[in-house]
């Protein structure tokens, strides 16, 4: 059970995963910074000096048993945005990378075949031919 686990913990791919989710961390913070510190204040600004992160629903005491509970609908939406923006650039991404290795496969398509395998293509056609 060891030395399965050794040689999955070596493989490139757990290292790349590893990669991966520091780099998706770091760059959901920076969408994270995009959405609360440029995009919802211009946005606030063009809605009528609406700051969104103040938006919210009180829910009387009387009702919440004596507890005033506050509802933050503002603070959803700006999590809304930071999905979207993340999930369209994830998709831009993986675009670009399909579209990459597109590129590699016409390459290995497009070889032109060895000396070797012309020289069987040529003896296979003969042989047929004999038949």
């Amino acid at each position: 059970m060891l030395k399965g686990f050794k040689e999955f913990a070596l493989k490139g791919s757990i290292f790349d995963l590893a990669i991966a989710v520091v780099i998706g961390a770091a760059f959901s913070k920076i969408v994270t910074s995009l959405v609360n510190d440029l995009i919802m204040p211009i946005l606030g600004i063009i809605i009528g000096g609406i700051n969104f992160s103040n938006l919210k629903y009180d829910i009387p005491s009387s009702i919440a048993g004596g507890v005033t509970l506050s509802i933050k609908y503002g603070l959803f939406i700006q999590a809304i945005i930071d999905f979207l923006i993340i999930a369209l650039s994830l998709f831009i991404f993986i675009k670009a990378m399909q579209s990459v290795k597109k590129k590699e496969i016409e390459k290995i398509i497009d070889i032109e075949p060895s000396n070797e395998e012309k020289l069987l293509t040529e003896i296979r056609d003969l042989l047929q031919e004999k038949e």
